[in-house]
């Protein structure tokens, strides 16, 4: 043994080296440049195909590396060539998958050529060998067509270049090495901020253990568990003990971010030292009123990429947390766009908090982190991981309008006879199946005719943007163009996890719908490019539901948070004489449903919620209320589509020290029935009208066919088990504190129905049944314990 000590690692690969260091110049959406960027799919089956064809002297994925020492460091780039060409003269080749027109390529993008030089740089250093070819093989992914452009570069020539290379990554590297010792320092003597609560450690050491294991962790942690803590402090503890390199905070909405930014701004105060990140929606951030990121229409654009690294590095030397507000004063100081600015910053930092698209959605995920198949140590933290289930059937879902195409032939008219002729031949297709549909038909067909079709049109379409000058609709062509690409690519991915679908709007339009009624595996795939995944929420029931739902995985843990808070804190009725069914909606029903709502909140002076589970019906019932309330009684109800001015204003009225009582008609699943955080005397009481059950329409429909045919509870995966979450969601509004008590009033009989009380959490083992007549003295007698 040589007794050297050995160095630590900073590790960069290819592709974002050569990407961050050489871009230059600005952003440009317009169709002529966006739809340069390489295939949605990273053309991975294509590159197979391509290596496949090459012959034996072609050898595919080669893992290249080199070291580059230092005094404290080693910088380790590293990537894998797509082929090495092993004959007279060694050439790398390097494949990029694109969807434009190979006509307009005349020479390698520069970012894709400084990859292949890092490569043959690595394999001519290693090998010995005084020159390599480079060669860039592009494909059109809708033509198979192949271009490729060949140069020959000397070892001194690659060796100059790459040092230079290396030589301006260098103070990047120099931060990242000295900031993660300063963070990994800062966390050894980072203490849990508070006195555990009751089951608290024991959470956080589940935490821990399943992050040292790499596993996934379900979590059902009822209010009072503190779980953003519980999560977030083993979670930092780990990545400082070297386990892992990021954490990602995700959510499903904005409002519950905050919570996540307090606990971490409160691990700052603790002596925690790390760099942390809000990414804001390109909407929000943006400084102009229209999104319309080019040159022409947006002054941050221009030369955007000149400015933007310096833009980061000075603001990395002067803030720890970074938010909306920090990033746009440093947007505007090197008038760099403050969207893309945040997300290169994000590199950089420990803690990312940000919503589930940035790691989920195909369309608009992280591409500096989860591109080309890249992996990391990363720990995703998901918040409110009930919510991932829809977003999932969402994000990986898409769908072709028949009007659309239409709407597009119409706009291109003689622009582009071909194109005219594309769309004319794809309509006629939809046309077709629009005849064969009544309400909605599962399309069961193999319709490969139909996407060849659309492939070509998408080809076509391609060909057209590449040429096209600006006229009024292109905005809304390129849109419909993105649109089609990701269709082709949904359908790339189609597997029994997924029904193919026809259906008349209630618009009046036709669609063609591949719908992903089982997102699991697309899900577990991006949970695969971290080190571990931690899935919460108060309303993770049944937890098996959420397991099958989010993961495939058969190794998954599953957790009961315990909750710190005594039963004795709340009251649980159920109403038995009441019912939210269609066929009880009469006048005499809403009458009875607001007497109860009326006894409920003249009990006890305070602050009360009323959900329903539509607008309808909430109206009908508030209706019935307005006569009967007392004098005084403050009356609030939630209207569709409420700005975020008028949110705001709704939520302070429980805010004010009033000597009356209010009464809010709130919508169940709406914005007011998750997420927000009303304690103590804000909010004392919550009435819950109905079972929430989700309207029938073809998409339920198609889930409960799916689910009966896979697991015989298609009624329970479709409606039964979606309904009771946001009816937990809304029950959980009421107790937030260990000083809280409050009432959970379910009007709806159905609620004492088996099926429904297998759901119901563990904290609700007790309930009163209520009678019309009798609840006022049963919640009275609640509140004089007190």
């Amino acid at each position: 043994m040589s007794g050297e000590k050995e160095l630590p690692q900073v590790k960069i690969s290819v592709r974002n080296l050569v990407e961050f260091i050489l871009r230059s110049g600005d952003i440009d959406n317009r169709a002529g440049t966006a739809v340069r960027a390489e295939a949605m799919q990273e053309g991975s089956r294509m590159h197979r195909k391509i290596q496949r064809r090459m012959g034996a002297s072609y050898q595919a994925e080669v893992p290249l590396s080199i070291e580059i020492k230092t005094e404290r460091y080693v910088l380790i780039v590293e990537g894998r060539a797509d082929g090495i060409i092993t004959e007279e003269e060694v050439t790398v080749d390097e494949i990029k998958c694109v969807y434009r027109s190979l006509e307009f390529l005349e020479e390698p993008v520069p970012v894709h050529q400084a990859q292949a030089k890092c490569y043959a740089y690595v394999y001519a250093k290693k090998n010995q060998l005084d020159a390599v070819c480079v060669q860039m093989t592009y494909c059109n992914l809708d033509t198979e067509e192949i271009k490729r452009f060949k140069e020959r570069f000397s070892f001194t020539q690659l060796k100059e270049w790459f040092s230079d290379l290396a030589q301006r990554y260098q103070k990047w590297a120099d931060f990242q090495f000295q900031w993660k010792r300063t963070m990994m320092e800062s966390v050894g003597r980072l203490e849990f901020p508070y006195a555990y609560r009751k089951g608290q450690k024991e959470l956080a050491r589940d935490v821990y253990r399943t992050i040292l294991r790499k596993k996934n962790l379900f979590i059902q942690a009822p209010t009072g568990t503190g779980k953003t803590l519980s999560t977030l402090f083993p979670a930092v503890k780990a990545a400082g003990e070297g386990l892992a390199d990021k954490i990602f905070y995700l959510t499903a909405k904005t409002v519950t971010r905050s919570v996540a930014k307090e606990t971490v701004s409160l691990f700052f105060q603790k002596g925690y030292r790390a760099k942390a990140i809000e990414i804001t929606a390109k909407e929000k951030i943006c400084f102009c009123d229209e999104t319309d990121c080019n040159p022409v229409s947006c002054p941050y654009a221009k030369g955007h990429y000149d400015r933007v690294n310096d833009a980061v590095y000075d603001l990395l030397q002067k803030a720890d947390f970074l938010d909306r507000d920090a990033l746009k004063e440093q947007a505007k100081a090197f008038m760099v766009c403050p969207f893309e600015l945040c997300l290169d910053t994000a590199v950089w930092c420990d803690d990312i908090i940000c919503d589930y698209n940035y790691v989920f959605d195909p369309k608009v995920y992280l591409k500096r982190f989860f591109a080309d198949g890249q992996k990391g140590d990363y720990i995703f933290l998901i918040d409110e991981a009930h919510n991932l289930v829809e977003r999932g059937r969402e994000m990986y879902s898409a769908q072709i309008y028949k009007e659309d195409l239409l709407a597009v032939r119409k706009w291109i008219g003689q622009r582009d006879p071909a194109l005219t002729k594309a769309l004319t031949k794809s309509n006629r297709l939809f046309l077709e199946l629009k005849r064969e549909c009544d309400a909605y038909r599962i399309y069961k067909e193999d319709f490969s005719s139909l996407i060849f079709t659309l492939l070509r049109l998408a080809e076509r379409m391609d060909y057209f943007l590449q040429r096209a000058t600006e006229f009024p609709e292109k905005k809304e062509i390129v849109e419909f163009y993105f649109s089609l690409r990701t269709f082709l690519a949904v359908h790339e991915a189609l597997d029994e996890r997924y029904v193919a679908y026809t259906e008349h709007g209630e618009d009046g339009r036709f669609r063609l719908r591949l719908f992903c009624v089982d997102p699991s595996r697309r899900i577990q795939y991006c949970l695969d490019k971290g080190r571990a995944a931690i899935l919460f929420s108060a309303t993770l029931l049944p937890v098996q539901y959420y397991k099958e739902m989010l993961s495939v995985k058969a190794d998954n843990y599953a957790v009961y948070a315990q909750t710190s808070f005594s039963e004795d804190q709340h009251l649980l009725c159920i109403g038995r004489d009441v019912s939210a069914r269609y066929s009880r909606r009469n006048t005499e029903e809403f009458q009875k449903i607001a007497s109860y709502i009326l006894e409920i909140v003249s009990a006890k002076k305070g602050n009360y919620m009323a959900f329903f589970p539509s607008y309808q019906l909430l109206g009908q019932v508030y209706d019935a209320f307005l006569p009967m309330a007392p004098k005084g009684l403050r009356t609030l109800a939630q209207k569709s589509g409420m700005k975020e001015e008028e949110r705001e204003a709704f939520l302070h009225a429980f805010e004010a020290k009033e000597e009356t009582s209010l009464a809010a008609f709130c919508v169940l699943g709406g914005i007011f029935g998750e997420g927000i955080d009303l304690k103590e005397e804000r909010l004392i009481g919550v009435m819950i009208v109905g079972t929430g059950l989700p309207q029938i329409c073809n998409e339920r429909e198609i889930l409960k066919e799916y689910f009966d045919r896979k697991t015989g509870a298609g009624f329970d995966y479709a409606y039964r088990y979606p309904a009771m979450n946001k009816v937990l969601q809304a029950a959980g509004r009421v107790i937030r504190t260990a000083n809280d008590r409050g009432i959970i009033a379910l009007l709806d009989g159905r609620f004492l129905e088996g099926s429904y009380k297998r759901l119901f959490p563990r904290e609700w083992k007790e309930y009163k049944v209520l009678s019309s007549g009798d609840s006022g003295k049963v919640i009275s007698g609640f509140w004089e314990q007190f």
